[in-house]
């Protein structure tokens, strides 16, 4: 489902094939394994490098995969909630190297590295939420507020459901930078690592800070296991009534 590499002080995680990337549990599984085998691997000053193969960074979850069984929904709501977690506490720079489309979960999966870069030939950031008739979790809202701060972006993004190119994407502050190639984007997210493992940060302490800096997200994808969960269950109602009609 996906490898990861070890190029000197980098860690390069690759979402491997030409399929969609749908975040089911098994992808998350592999993602958040590969998180743990850096974790276990580093030992100095490191950054993290996520990008994919094909058109598709991700397409969001496997509504396929979730379409028998609502509950299944749930168990991919917690298992993502679970990764954003991972990349917020992970202990060095994280950059989200963006070559395809990344919808909806997928979205909020880019969104939780401290950097996200992007190819400007194709591809967009897209939650899809509203144009599929599906509540967007509240847990999702926190996480864009506090990678972007404006209004127009939140309106953009959640209540006019804009298909964002890495231009759009760098106005609203959410794309750091844009890149006229897959290859062009991969290679400045090389560069920007290298800068930034030069900088010789302790690990520990820059995940604490980042913790400190996105304290509300993690408690927002906590909220469940503090007895939150009644809106998960108006949610995956929610989404079985609309797969039901897709």
């Amino acid at each position: 489902m996906c490898t990861l590499e070890k190029r000197g002080n980098l860690f390069i995680l690759t979402i491997i094939g030409d399929d969609e990337h749908r975040l089911n549990p098994t992808l998350i599984d592999s993602i958040r394994e590969a998180l743990h085998r850096a974790r276990g691997e580093c030992s100095g000053p490191s950054a993290l490098i996520t990008t994919a193969h094909g058109k598709f960074f991700s397409n969001g979850y496997d509504l396929a995969w979730a379409q028998s069984d609502r509950s299944r929904l749930l168990l991919m709501d917690a298992k993502l909630r679970c990764l954003i977690s991972d990349l917020i506490n992970f202990p060095m720079p994280t950059i989200a190297a963006v070559t395809g489309h990344a919808s909806a979960a997928a979205f909020a999966f880019a969104m939780a590295h401290d950097y996200i870069l992007m190819r400007k030939d194709r591809g967009f950031l897209y939650m899809s939420e509203l144009d599929i008739g599906l509540v967007i979790p509240p847990w999702f809202v926190t996480l864009l507020k506090s990678k972007a701060k404006s209004p127009v972006a939140w309106r953009e993004v959640v209540l006019k459901a804009a298909k964002l190119t890495a231009e759009m994407g760098m106005e609203m502050g959410i794309v750091s930078s844009a890149h006229v190639s897959a290859e062009e984007t991969v290679k400045a997210a090389v560069e920007l690592g290298e800068a930034l493992v030069a900088r010789k940060w302790d690990g520990e302490v820059y995940s604490e800070n980042r913790r400190m800096v996105f304290v509300e997200v993690l408690a927002a994808t906590r909220s469940h296991e503090t007895g939150a969960g009644g809106d998960d269950e108006k949610r995956a109602e929610s989404v079985a009534k609309t797969l039901s009609k897709l």
